[in-house]
Protein backbone atom coordinates (compact mmCIF):
# COMPACT_ATOMS: atom_id res chain seq x y z
CA UNK A 1 0.00 0.00 0.00
CA UNK A 2 1.21 3.73 -0.70
CA UNK A 3 3.23 4.80 2.36
CA UNK A 4 0.79 7.88 2.09
CA UNK A 5 -2.45 6.11 2.21
CA UNK A 6 -5.38 7.96 3.29
CA UNK A 7 -6.68 6.21 7.07
CA UNK A 8 -9.97 5.46 4.84
CA UNK A 9 -8.03 3.88 1.91
CA UNK A 10 -6.08 1.42 3.76
CA UNK A 11 -8.02 -2.38 3.37
CA UNK A 12 -8.04 -4.33 6.82
CA UNK A 13 -5.82 -7.06 7.20
CA UNK A 14 -4.77 -9.31 9.89
CA UNK A 15 -1.52 -9.00 9.34
CA UNK A 16 0.28 -6.41 12.45
CA UNK A 17 1.98 -4.97 9.44
CA UNK A 18 -1.49 -3.35 8.20
CA UNK A 19 -2.10 -2.18 12.36
CA UNK A 20 1.01 -0.40 11.66
CA UNK A 21 0.59 1.12 8.49
CA UNK A 22 -3.34 2.32 9.44
CA UNK A 23 -1.35 3.97 12.90
CA UNK A 24 0.94 5.78 10.72
CA UNK A 25 -2.09 6.64 8.16
CA UNK A 26 -3.88 8.33 10.97
CA UNK A 27 -4.55 12.32 11.54
CA UNK A 28 -4.95 11.69 14.93
CA UNK A 29 -2.41 10.18 15.96
CA UNK A 30 -0.50 13.13 17.82
CA UNK A 31 -3.90 13.03 20.29
CA UNK A 32 -2.01 10.31 22.37
CA UNK A 33 0.58 12.34 23.10
CA UNK A 34 -1.71 14.67 25.12
CA UNK A 35 -3.15 12.04 27.36
CA UNK A 36 -1.57 10.19 30.55
CA UNK A 37 -1.60 6.39 29.75
CA UNK A 38 -1.44 4.04 32.43
CA UNK A 39 1.37 0.88 33.07
CA UNK A 40 0.62 -2.32 32.82
CA UNK A 41 2.31 -4.89 35.88
CA UNK A 42 5.60 -5.11 33.15
CA UNK A 43 5.92 -1.44 33.12
CA UNK A 44 4.88 -1.34 29.75
CA UNK A 45 1.33 0.93 28.35
CA UNK A 46 -1.05 -0.58 29.42
CA UNK A 47 -3.83 -1.33 26.06
CA UNK A 48 -6.34 0.98 27.48
CA UNK A 49 -9.89 -0.04 26.01
CA UNK A 50 -12.11 1.26 29.33
CA UNK A 51 -12.65 4.94 28.18
CA UNK A 52 -16.49 4.11 28.06
CA UNK A 53 -16.60 3.84 31.72
CA UNK A 54 -13.75 6.53 32.59
CA UNK A 55 -11.74 8.12 30.31
CA UNK A 56 -7.84 8.62 31.03
CA UNK A 57 -6.31 12.34 32.04
CA UNK A 58 -5.35 14.75 29.83
CA UNK A 59 -2.00 16.04 30.88
CA UNK A 60 -3.16 19.14 30.65
CA UNK A 61 -5.72 18.82 33.54
CA UNK A 62 -3.37 18.99 35.92
CA UNK A 63 -2.13 22.43 35.07
CA UNK A 64 -5.94 23.45 34.83
CA UNK A 65 -6.64 22.56 38.22
CA UNK A 66 -2.96 23.82 39.46
CA UNK A 67 -4.13 27.07 38.22
CA UNK A 68 -7.12 27.83 39.80
CA UNK A 69 -5.43 26.45 42.80
CA UNK A 70 -2.97 29.02 42.32
CA UNK A 71 -5.41 32.05 41.48
CA UNK A 72 -7.36 31.20 45.01
CA UNK A 73 -4.07 31.39 46.76
CA UNK A 74 -3.39 34.59 44.70
CA UNK A 75 -6.44 36.41 44.68
CA UNK A 76 -8.54 35.01 47.32
CA UNK A 77 -12.66 36.11 46.51
CA UNK A 78 -11.33 38.81 44.00
CA UNK A 79 -10.31 35.07 41.57
CA UNK A 80 -14.50 35.56 40.72
CA UNK A 81 -13.66 38.35 38.30
CA UNK A 82 -10.13 38.70 38.27
CA UNK A 83 -8.34 35.17 38.19
CA UNK A 84 -6.94 33.60 34.68
CA UNK A 85 -10.57 31.90 34.14
CA UNK A 86 -12.48 34.41 36.27
CA UNK A 87 -15.08 31.42 38.70
CA UNK A 88 -18.27 33.86 38.55
CA UNK A 89 -18.44 32.71 34.88
CA UNK A 90 -16.89 29.91 34.79
CA UNK A 91 -19.83 27.60 33.69
CA UNK A 92 -20.09 30.28 30.82
CA UNK A 93 -16.73 28.99 29.35
CA UNK A 94 -18.25 25.44 28.87
CA UNK A 95 -21.10 26.96 27.32
CA UNK A 96 -20.07 27.27 23.37
CA UNK A 97 -17.65 24.14 23.28
CA UNK A 98 -20.54 22.29 25.30
CA UNK A 99 -22.82 22.87 22.79
CA UNK A 100 -20.77 22.54 19.44
CA UNK A 101 -20.44 18.44 21.00
CA UNK A 102 -24.17 18.05 21.60
CA UNK A 103 -25.61 19.49 18.40
CA UNK A 104 -27.24 22.83 20.26
CA UNK A 105 -27.75 26.09 20.61
CA UNK A 106 -25.33 27.47 23.23
CA UNK A 107 -28.46 28.87 25.27
CA UNK A 108 -29.63 25.17 25.06
CA UNK A 109 -26.80 23.98 27.45
CA UNK A 110 -25.11 23.98 30.64
CA UNK A 111 -22.88 21.74 33.37
CA UNK A 112 -23.64 21.27 36.62
CA UNK A 113 -24.33 18.64 39.28
CA UNK A 114 -24.04 14.77 38.17
CA UNK A 115 -26.10 12.83 35.42
CA UNK A 116 -28.65 11.73 37.54
CA UNK A 117 -28.46 15.02 39.81
CA UNK A 118 -29.42 16.29 36.00
CA UNK A 119 -32.20 13.96 35.04
CA UNK A 120 -33.80 14.35 38.61
CA UNK A 121 -33.97 18.22 37.77
CA UNK A 122 -34.98 18.17 34.22
CA UNK A 123 -38.10 15.60 34.99
CA UNK A 124 -39.42 17.87 37.79
CA UNK A 125 -39.79 19.89 34.65
CA UNK A 126 -40.65 17.69 32.12
CA UNK A 127 -42.22 14.43 33.90
CA UNK A 128 -45.24 16.05 34.48
CA UNK A 129 -48.01 13.15 34.79
CA UNK A 130 -52.01 13.06 33.97
CA UNK A 131 -54.74 10.96 35.25
CA UNK A 132 -54.42 9.42 31.96
CA UNK A 133 -50.97 10.01 30.52
CA UNK A 134 -48.69 9.02 33.01
CA UNK A 135 -46.18 6.05 31.82
CA UNK A 136 -42.70 6.56 30.53
CA UNK A 137 -41.49 3.94 28.18
CA UNK A 138 -37.35 2.91 28.75
CA UNK A 139 -34.67 0.39 27.14
CA UNK A 140 -35.15 -2.89 29.22
CA UNK A 141 -31.00 -2.81 29.65
CA UNK A 142 -31.23 1.05 30.42
CA UNK A 143 -28.15 1.44 33.47
CA UNK A 144 -29.77 0.42 36.77
CA UNK A 145 -29.40 4.71 37.78
CA UNK A 146 -31.88 5.39 35.36
CA UNK A 147 -33.96 3.08 36.08
CA UNK A 148 -33.15 3.99 39.96
CA UNK A 149 -34.40 7.50 38.76
CA UNK A 150 -37.50 6.94 36.73
CA UNK A 151 -39.10 4.49 39.70
CA UNK A 152 -38.48 7.15 42.01
CA UNK A 153 -39.93 10.02 39.95
CA UNK A 154 -42.76 7.81 39.24
CA UNK A 155 -43.38 7.06 42.91
CA UNK A 156 -43.32 10.68 44.06
CA UNK A 157 -46.09 11.52 41.68
CA UNK A 158 -48.48 8.50 44.12
CA UNK A 159 -47.62 6.09 40.53
CA UNK A 160 -46.99 2.50 40.40
CA UNK A 161 -43.62 2.00 38.73
CA UNK A 162 -45.06 -1.63 37.82
CA UNK A 163 -47.66 0.11 36.01
CA UNK A 164 -46.34 3.39 34.46
CA UNK A 165 -42.45 2.13 33.68
CA UNK A 166 -42.83 0.26 30.66
CA UNK A 167 -39.58 -1.71 29.40
CA UNK A 168 -39.10 -2.42 25.83
CA UNK A 169 -36.53 -5.08 25.00
CA UNK A 170 -35.37 -7.16 21.96
CA UNK A 171 -37.14 -9.91 20.45
CA UNK A 172 -36.76 -13.59 21.70
CA UNK A 173 -33.05 -14.84 20.40
CA UNK A 174 -31.83 -11.41 19.76
CA UNK A 175 -29.72 -8.94 21.62
CA UNK A 176 -30.78 -5.70 20.27
CA UNK A 177 -33.42 -3.61 20.21
CA UNK A 178 -34.83 -2.99 16.50
CA UNK A 179 -35.91 0.94 15.76
CA UNK A 180 -39.27 -0.92 14.69
CA UNK A 181 -40.09 -2.02 17.63
CA UNK A 182 -39.72 1.07 19.64
CA UNK A 183 -41.43 3.30 17.74
CA UNK A 184 -44.03 0.61 17.61
CA UNK A 185 -44.45 0.37 20.84
CA UNK A 186 -44.07 4.32 21.62
CA UNK A 187 -47.64 4.56 18.94
CA UNK A 188 -49.30 1.61 20.86
CA UNK A 189 -48.62 3.68 24.10
CA UNK A 190 -49.89 6.77 22.90
CA UNK A 191 -52.80 7.53 24.90
CA UNK A 192 -51.35 7.05 28.32
CA UNK A 193 -47.18 7.89 27.67
CA UNK A 194 -45.94 10.82 29.50
CA UNK A 195 -42.04 10.52 28.69
CA UNK A 196 -39.73 8.66 26.68
CA UNK A 197 -36.47 7.99 28.04
CA UNK A 198 -34.01 5.92 26.58
CA UNK A 199 -30.24 5.58 26.75
CA UNK A 200 -28.19 7.47 23.22
CA UNK A 201 -26.10 4.20 23.45
CA UNK A 202 -27.00 1.24 25.46
CA UNK A 203 -23.85 0.85 28.00
CA UNK A 204 -24.69 -2.82 27.46
CA UNK A 205 -24.70 -3.91 24.05
CA UNK A 206 -23.09 -0.69 22.94
CA UNK A 207 -26.29 -0.27 20.63
CA UNK A 208 -26.68 3.11 19.54
CA UNK A 209 -30.55 4.35 18.94
CA UNK A 210 -32.20 6.44 16.08
CA UNK A 211 -32.12 9.61 18.28
CA UNK A 212 -34.19 11.49 15.67
CA UNK A 213 -36.71 8.57 14.60
CA UNK A 214 -37.65 8.36 18.36
CA UNK A 215 -38.14 11.53 19.48
CA UNK A 216 -40.34 12.41 16.31
CA UNK A 217 -42.11 9.61 17.16
CA UNK A 218 -42.48 10.83 21.05
CA UNK A 219 -43.59 13.89 19.91
CA UNK A 220 -46.66 12.43 17.22
CA UNK A 221 -47.51 10.19 20.65
CA UNK A 222 -47.96 13.14 22.73
CA UNK A 223 -45.25 12.63 24.69
CA UNK A 224 -42.10 14.87 25.51
CA UNK A 225 -38.61 13.15 24.99
CA UNK A 226 -35.04 13.12 27.20
CA UNK A 227 -31.62 10.79 26.22
CA UNK A 228 -29.43 9.84 28.89
CA UNK A 229 -26.30 10.60 26.45
CA UNK A 230 -24.01 9.23 28.87
CA UNK A 231 -22.39 6.59 26.35
CA UNK A 232 -23.38 9.47 23.56
CA UNK A 233 -21.20 12.70 24.57
CA UNK A 234 -18.16 12.58 22.43
CA UNK A 235 -18.66 9.19 21.18
CA UNK A 236 -21.10 10.17 18.42
CA UNK A 237 -22.04 13.04 16.25
CA UNK A 238 -25.13 14.83 17.70
CA UNK A 239 -27.70 17.05 16.78
CA UNK A 240 -30.11 17.70 19.82
CA UNK A 241 -31.66 20.72 18.51
CA UNK A 242 -32.35 19.91 15.02
CA UNK A 243 -33.62 16.22 16.18
CA UNK A 244 -35.80 18.57 18.43
CA UNK A 245 -35.41 16.56 21.70
CA UNK A 246 -36.56 18.01 25.02
CA UNK A 247 -34.19 17.76 27.04
CA UNK A 248 -30.92 15.26 27.73
CA UNK A 249 -28.22 14.92 30.50
CA UNK A 250 -24.86 13.28 29.87
CA UNK A 251 -21.56 12.63 32.32
CA UNK A 252 -18.12 13.67 30.93
CA UNK A 253 -15.97 11.06 32.75
CA UNK A 254 -16.15 8.60 30.14
CA UNK A 255 -15.74 9.58 26.22
CA UNK A 256 -15.35 13.28 27.49
CA UNK A 257 -12.23 12.37 30.13
CA UNK A 258 -12.70 15.00 32.58
CA UNK A 259 -12.36 12.81 35.28
CA UNK A 260 -13.94 10.27 38.42
CA UNK A 261 -17.61 11.84 39.04
CA UNK A 262 -16.50 14.94 36.86
CA UNK A 263 -19.27 18.17 36.02
CA UNK A 264 -22.21 16.23 34.32
CA UNK A 265 -23.83 18.69 31.18
CA UNK A 266 -28.10 18.97 30.21
CA UNK A 267 -29.55 20.34 27.61
CA UNK A 268 -33.05 22.27 27.58
CA UNK A 269 -34.29 22.75 23.89
CA UNK A 270 -35.14 26.87 23.17
CA UNK A 271 -38.50 26.34 22.80
CA UNK A 272 -38.78 25.64 26.77
CA UNK A 273 -36.58 28.07 27.77
CA UNK A 274 -38.69 31.33 28.19
CA UNK A 275 -41.17 29.17 30.08
CA UNK A 276 -41.33 30.88 32.98
CA UNK A 277 -44.44 28.65 33.93
CA UNK A 278 -42.78 25.09 34.01
CA UNK A 279 -42.40 23.77 37.21
CA UNK A 280 -38.33 23.45 38.54
CA UNK A 281 -36.47 23.74 41.84
CA UNK A 282 -35.05 27.24 41.81
CA UNK A 283 -31.27 28.27 43.24
CA UNK A 284 -29.38 30.93 43.44
CA UNK A 285 -27.34 30.14 39.79
CA UNK A 286 -30.69 29.46 38.07
CA UNK A 287 -31.73 33.26 38.57
CA UNK A 288 -31.65 35.68 36.33
CA UNK A 289 -28.16 37.46 36.54
CA UNK A 290 -29.63 40.95 36.60
CA UNK A 291 -31.21 40.46 39.95
CA UNK A 292 -28.55 37.62 41.63
CA UNK A 293 -26.56 39.75 43.98
CA UNK A 294 -29.88 41.62 44.74
CA UNK A 295 -29.92 39.53 47.78
CA UNK A 296 -32.09 41.36 50.34
CA UNK A 297 -34.25 43.16 47.93
CA UNK A 298 -35.36 40.02 45.63
CA UNK A 299 -36.81 37.60 47.13
CA UNK A 300 -38.65 35.98 44.31
CA UNK A 301 -37.07 33.56 42.03
CA UNK A 302 -36.84 34.20 38.44
CA UNK A 303 -35.13 31.98 36.48
CA UNK A 304 -33.04 33.04 33.60
CA UNK A 305 -34.05 32.20 29.53
CA UNK A 306 -31.47 30.10 29.20
CA UNK A 307 -30.34 26.21 30.12
CA UNK A 308 -28.65 27.68 33.45
CA UNK A 309 -32.37 28.30 34.83
CA UNK A 310 -31.48 24.60 36.08
CA UNK A 311 -28.67 25.20 37.72
CA UNK A 312 -29.22 25.56 41.75
CA UNK A 313 -25.85 26.22 42.94
CA UNK A 314 -22.39 28.27 41.87
CA UNK A 315 -20.32 26.46 39.50
CA UNK A 316 -17.71 24.01 41.48
CA UNK A 317 -14.38 25.67 39.87
CA UNK A 318 -11.65 23.22 40.81
CA UNK A 319 -13.76 20.26 38.99
CA UNK A 320 -15.20 22.17 36.21
CA UNK A 321 -11.56 22.92 35.17
CA UNK A 322 -10.17 19.65 33.75
CA UNK A 323 -13.68 19.97 31.43
CA UNK A 324 -12.77 23.16 29.75
CA UNK A 325 -9.65 21.17 28.84
CA UNK A 326 -11.45 18.13 27.32
CA UNK A 327 -13.64 20.43 25.34
CA UNK A 328 -10.93 22.47 23.82
CA UNK A 329 -9.61 18.62 22.72
CA UNK A 330 -12.96 17.80 20.81
CA UNK A 331 -13.02 21.26 19.62
CA UNK A 332 -9.62 20.89 18.56
CA UNK A 333 -9.74 16.89 16.79
CA UNK A 334 -13.70 17.99 15.64
CA UNK A 335 -16.20 15.17 16.44
CA UNK A 336 -16.52 14.07 12.26
CA UNK A 337 -12.92 13.16 12.10
CA UNK A 338 -13.00 11.51 15.30
CA UNK A 339 -16.17 9.60 14.26
CA UNK A 340 -14.27 9.00 11.21
CA UNK A 341 -11.26 7.17 13.18
CA UNK A 342 -13.90 5.89 15.96
CA UNK A 343 -15.37 3.50 13.07
CA UNK A 344 -12.06 2.41 11.47
CA UNK A 345 -10.80 1.53 14.73
CA UNK A 346 -13.91 -0.31 15.63
CA UNK A 347 -14.46 -1.14 12.26
CA UNK A 348 -10.64 -3.43 12.18
CA UNK A 349 -11.50 -4.91 15.73
CA UNK A 350 -15.08 -6.55 14.49
CA UNK A 351 -13.09 -7.74 11.19
CA UNK A 352 -10.25 -9.28 13.32
CA UNK A 353 -12.59 -11.29 15.06
CA UNK A 354 -14.73 -11.91 12.02
CA UNK A 355 -11.65 -13.72 11.16
CA UNK A 356 -11.79 -15.83 14.25
CA UNK A 357 -12.90 -19.36 14.26
CA UNK A 358 -16.84 -19.32 14.74
CA UNK A 359 -18.46 -20.11 18.06
CA UNK A 360 -15.62 -18.89 20.28
CA UNK A 361 -16.89 -14.84 20.18
CA UNK A 362 -19.88 -13.39 19.20
CA UNK A 363 -20.25 -9.90 19.19
CA UNK A 364 -23.59 -8.99 20.30
CA UNK A 365 -23.11 -4.85 19.52
CA UNK A 366 -24.90 -4.08 16.12
CA UNK A 367 -22.47 -4.25 13.22
CA UNK A 368 -22.50 -1.18 10.36
CA UNK A 369 -23.37 -0.96 7.05
CA UNK A 370 -23.31 1.66 4.27
CA UNK A 371 -27.07 1.92 3.82
CA UNK A 372 -28.35 2.59 7.49
CA UNK A 373 -29.37 5.88 7.99
CA UNK A 374 -28.23 6.47 11.62
CA UNK A 375 -25.26 5.15 13.31
CA UNK A 376 -25.96 2.06 15.22
CA UNK A 377 -22.94 2.16 17.41
CA UNK A 378 -20.09 4.41 18.86
CA UNK A 379 -16.87 3.19 19.57
CA UNK A 380 -17.87 -0.15 21.88
CA UNK A 381 -17.64 -3.50 20.88
CA UNK A 382 -19.88 -5.84 23.24
CA UNK A 383 -18.02 -9.33 22.94
CA UNK A 384 -19.89 -12.51 24.62
CA UNK A 385 -16.89 -15.15 24.94
CA UNK A 386 -18.15 -18.58 24.95
CA UNK A 387 -15.56 -20.28 26.48
CA UNK A 388 -14.22 -19.69 30.02
CA UNK A 389 -15.03 -16.17 29.99
CA UNK A 390 -13.32 -15.37 33.33
CA UNK A 391 -10.32 -16.61 32.60
CA UNK A 392 -10.30 -14.82 29.40
CA UNK A 393 -10.92 -11.78 31.09
CA UNK A 394 -7.69 -12.70 33.56
CA UNK A 395 -5.75 -13.19 30.48
CA UNK A 396 -6.34 -9.95 29.32
CA UNK A 397 -5.76 -8.25 32.45
CA UNK A 398 -2.29 -10.44 32.41
CA UNK A 399 -1.43 -9.30 28.78
CA UNK A 400 -2.06 -5.54 30.02
CA UNK A 401 -5.56 -4.64 28.52
CA UNK A 402 -8.20 -2.33 30.52
CA UNK A 403 -11.66 -3.55 29.32
CA UNK A 404 -14.33 -4.72 31.67
CA UNK A 405 -16.53 -7.77 32.11
CA UNK A 406 -20.14 -7.90 32.67
CA UNK A 407 -21.79 -10.75 33.98
CA UNK A 408 -22.02 -13.93 32.79
CA UNK A 409 -19.87 -13.61 29.59
CA UNK A 410 -19.73 -9.87 28.14
CA UNK A 411 -16.32 -7.84 27.56
CA UNK A 412 -17.04 -4.56 26.97
CA UNK A 413 -14.01 -3.48 24.99
CA UNK A 414 -14.05 0.54 23.37
CA UNK A 415 -11.23 1.61 21.35
CA UNK A 416 -11.01 5.74 21.97
CA UNK A 417 -9.91 8.09 18.89
CA UNK A 418 -8.36 10.42 21.02
CA UNK A 419 -5.82 8.02 22.42
CA UNK A 420 -5.96 4.23 21.39
CA UNK A 421 -4.11 3.04 17.98
CA UNK A 422 -4.75 0.44 15.52
CA UNK A 423 -1.85 -1.61 17.01
CA UNK A 424 -3.32 -1.89 20.30
CA UNK A 425 -6.48 -3.59 18.52
CA UNK A 426 -4.42 -6.09 17.00
CA UNK A 427 -3.19 -6.43 20.21
CA UNK A 428 -6.40 -6.86 21.98
CA UNK A 429 -7.28 -9.35 18.86
CA UNK A 430 -4.44 -11.43 19.43
CA UNK A 431 -4.82 -12.47 23.11
CA UNK A 432 -8.02 -12.92 22.04
CA UNK A 433 -6.75 -15.56 19.07
CA UNK A 434 -4.34 -17.45 21.64
CA UNK A 435 -6.94 -18.12 24.24
CA UNK A 436 -7.85 -21.85 23.98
Amino acid sequence: MPANAALHEIPYHASEACARALDAADPLARFREYFCIPKAKNGAPAIYFCGNSLGLMPRASRDAVLQELDDWERLGVDGHFHGAHPWYPYHEELRNPGARLVGALPREVVFMNGLTVNLHLLMVSFYRPSETRYRILVEDAAFPSDTYALQTQIRYHGRDPADALVRIGPRPGEHTLRTADILARIDRERSQLALVMVGGVNFLTGQAFDMPAIAAAAHKAGAVVGFDLAHAAGNLELRLHDWNVDFAAWCTYKYLNSGPGAVAGAFVHERHLGDASLPRFGGWWGNDPATRFRMHLESEFRPVATADAWQLSNPPVLAMAPVRVSLGMFDDATLPALRQKSRRLTGYLQFLLDAMPTGRYEVITPRESPDQPAPVRGAQLSILAKDRPRELFSELEAAGVVCDFREPNVIRVAPVPLYNTFHEVWRFADVLGRHR
